[in-house]
């Protein structure tokens, strides 16, 4: 509780935290968010642009949230051209009814935040397929968010034990577990993914790639901190308390885990927070290559799979807009990482 009131205490700590939890409370209730369904395409929207949303028509008398048809044109280039067609108008309605979903997997309910009857509304435009790039980064979030706690968290896990066992116990096991370390470390780090991915089936459903990644990224992430925890112990295991937890009969496990281990987690905290980041971006990079999650099911990463051309980027700008929440996120965590750095160092000023 005390770093959570030294968290709020610093400015750009309370800022990243809210946008964070705010993220986080969207992808919970991203069914109830979202208008649409993830895979719901519709093929003669295809690329249509974000939706202006307008507030007022005196003409009509018309006050409150609307929107107008959209209607499109084919140019000369076989290219659509959208506009509005201000003959027809479309209120915006609130708790709208839609498609049915269970939420958090217990009620079904059909009700969504907003939505119009007879047109549909694009916040961030359509894909390729017509479907609602909105409600799929609602979706992809739960995806990739989701992906990166896990795989960081078990990292974090693995490295703390193998790097505390490996400085406490020293000369062999130190020597071995060290040299591991090495050997992970020294490959590049999205080569690596690229290799453990390869070893898996190509032809694996969307759950089954999951956990694959979360894997893949998990082997990826500990070596790094196990040889920093290892530094650490080596010096801890020379303390008083630890010769005393030797006297007293606690085993080696429990004088890791309950004596040597503690004393890292100020540095440790750190490390998880600042290694997020890096994480989002590695499976990002792998599902915007099609080696991640897969299609229909979306994710930050393979939503912006079709902007990799530069044409697409040029006509269709709004194609990039899940890359800015990979961007968004990624700086909050830094930020975060950064403010608890400060927070938990003695030997710095604390924000």
């Amino acid at each position: 509780m005390n770093i959570l009131k030294s968290i709020f205490k610093s400015r750009p700590g309370a800022i990243s935290l809210g946008v964070l939890g705010l993220l986080y409370l969207c992808i919970i209730f991203a069914p109830f968010l979202a208008p649409y369904e993830y895979d719901g395409d519709d093929v003669l929207r295809s690329y249509a642009p974000p939706t202006k949303v307008h507030f007022f028509n005196f003409k009509e008398k018309q006050f409150g949230p609307f929107i107008y048809g959209q209607s499109y044109k084919v140019n000369e280039y076989y290219q659509r051209i959208y506009f509005e067609d201000k003959s027809k108008m479309y209120p915006i309605e609130f708790f709208s009814k839609g498609f049915k979903y269970k939420m958090l997997g217990m009620w079904e309910f059909d009700r969504h935040l907003f939505g119009a009857k007879g047109q549909k509304v694009y916040l961030f435009g359509a894909d390729l397929k017509g479907r609602d790039i909105f409600s799929r980064i609602l979706y992809g979030g739960r995806v990739s968010l989701s992906i990166v706690i896990i795989a960081a968290l078990i990292s974090f896990s693995i490295g703390l034990l193998v790097g505390g066992m490996s400085g406490y116990f020293g000369g062999k096991v130190d020597n071995f577990t060290m040299r591991v370390c090495e050997m992970i470390m020294m490959f590049p780090a999205f080569y690596l993914l690229l290799v453990l991915r390869s070893s898996f089936p190509m032809n694996w459903g969307s759950t089954q790639i999951y956990f694959m990644i979360v894997i893949i990224l998990s082997f990826i992430g500990w070596a790094s901190l196990a040889r920093t925890i290892r530094g650490m112990a080596l010096s801890l295991r020379e303390n008083e308390f630890v010769y005393a937890a030797r006297a007293s009969g606690l085993s080696h496990f429990k004088i890791i885990v309950r004596h040597i281990l503690p004393h890292t987690l100020s540095y440790s905290l750190v490390a998880l927070v600042l290694s997020i980041p890096s994480y989002i971006l590695a499976e990002a990079a792998l599902s915007l290559i099609g080696l991640g999650i897969q299609e229909p099911q979306p994710s930050w990463g393979n939503l912006l799979s079709s902007a990799l051309g530069i044409i697409n980027i040029r006509l269709y700008p709004w194609i990039l807009i899940p890359g800015i929440f990979i961007l968004i996120t990624g700086m909050c965590f830094y930020v975060l990482g950064d403010v608890l750095r400060d927070i938990l160092d003695p030997k710095r000023k604390i924000l």
